[in-house]
């Protein structure tokens, strides 16, 4: 696993530092940054262990810059990351031999994102209790939903694609 590269004013972050919630979304941002904000980049190579050491990166990035994030926001983050990170190296490795994976900081929102190069933009399958397998983006979009958060595919400019969910820092609460 390569070194964790913060990128200040990466394109994820809008010019306030903000993360926004969708594409066109408005949030509005301290006058100056909070210590723990900035988008961080790493890459890794598409093979299976890279999956539980993206997993450890995130955790130890979030906890290293003093993210004021929940316990259950932090295990909705590394299941999402979990999740997309095999994707990518399950079905985009033979065109993508790495991956690449951010993770954006802004005053109100989390948001984790996994880019490879296959130009294959995947769908959230509908559950299908009789396959053991495919579940992964529903699973995605579902956890990010329940934690108040959104997310998307998009294509990248090099005719890959990134696959992102942001989370509030401040999730709602769930009802019991």
């Amino acid at each position: 696993m390569e070194t964790i590269e913060r990128e200040d004013g990466g394109r994820k972050m809008d010019d306030s530092g903000s993360i926004p919630p969708a594409r066109g979304g408005e949030t509005a941002a301290p006058a100056d940054p909070l210590m723990y904000e900035g988008v961080w980049r790493f890459t890794a190579p598409a093979v299976e262990e890279s999956v539980p050491q993206a997993r450890r990166a995130v955790r130890d990035l979030l906890g290293r810059q003093g993210v004021p994030a929940s316990q259950d926001l932090v295990y909705s983050l590394l299941l999402i990351v979990s999740e997309l990170v095999t994707n990518s190296v399950r079905h985009a490795a033979l065109l993508s031999p790495e991956v690449a994976v951010e993770v954006a900081v802004g005053p109100e929102w989390v948001r984790v994102a996994v880019e490879d190069d296959h130009p294959y933009r995947p769908k959230a399958l509908e559950a299908d209790f009789g396959q053991t397998g495919g579940r992964g983006l529903l699973l995605v979009r579902e956890v990010t939903l329940e934690a108040g958060g959104v997310c998307d595919v998009e294509h990248t400019s090099t005719g890959g694609k990134v696959i992102w969910a942001a989370l509030p820092l401040n999730a709602p609460a769930r009802p019991l």
